[in-house]
């Protein structure tokens, strides 16, 4: 099995239209953000807190505080929130009464779901989409991937996205990066 495929924006939104008619629609859609617009991983998604997440006025902060003991190898990282996710969280936690602790990805008995229930989740969310080849990491390669196609216009460099992926390693930013061939067509037109 080769690495998680990643997403067009089309299956983006149609992945977001879909969890909307589940049985916890405002959860499944910060998942879905979380995986897609912050690169987090299953692990990270499980164990994220609200204190991650609040400031000290207890509003959504503009930033993701990754502590060490969810992150992969102790690698905690401050990820700038996305728009589109700070709306979703700001309505998940309205739902949720105003937590200013506690999991922000709650179970049906509202504990932390573990790693292997996001894991499971996303598999079956992206069965029943036909979305083969797709896994709870697809979102986190689709987020690298694009963050390192968008760096030309924000004037950033490889070391950013590394930074925000939480990989000791550039090198292993770079095998999560797929090349687009259109790109590489353009590229060489201009050369």
């Amino acid at each position: 099995m080769g690495p998680a495929k990643i997403l067009e924006a089309a299956h983006v939104r149609r992945l977001l239209l879909h969890v909307q008619h589940t049985r916890n629609p405002a959860r499944n859609r910060v998942m879905v953000l979380l995986s897609f617009k912050a690169g987090l991983r299953a692990c990270e998604i499980a164990g994220l807190d609200w204190s991650m997440l609040l400031r000290p006025d207890g509003r959504i902060a503009k930033q993701i505080v990754v502590s060490d003991r969810i992150a992969k190898k102790g690698s905690g990282r401050r990820i700038p929130l996305n728009p589109e996710l700070s709306a979703s969280l700001d309505q998940l936690r309205r739902y949720q009464a105003f937590p200013r602790d506690g999991p922000v990805v709650r179970s049906e008995r509202g504990a932390h779901l573990t790693a292997r229930s996001v894991v499971n989740w996303f598999r079956r969310t992206y069965a029943e989409l036909d979305l083969n080849g797709c896994s709870s990491h697809s979102g986190r390669r689709t987020f690298i991937t694009r963050s390192a196609r968008l760096l030309i216009k924000t004037g950033g460099s490889l070391r950013d996205v590394q930074e925000l992926a939480g990989h000791r390693s550039l090198t292993t930013t770079e095998r999560y990066i797929e090349g687009d061939r259109d790109a590489q067509r353009r590229l060489m037109r201009l050369i």
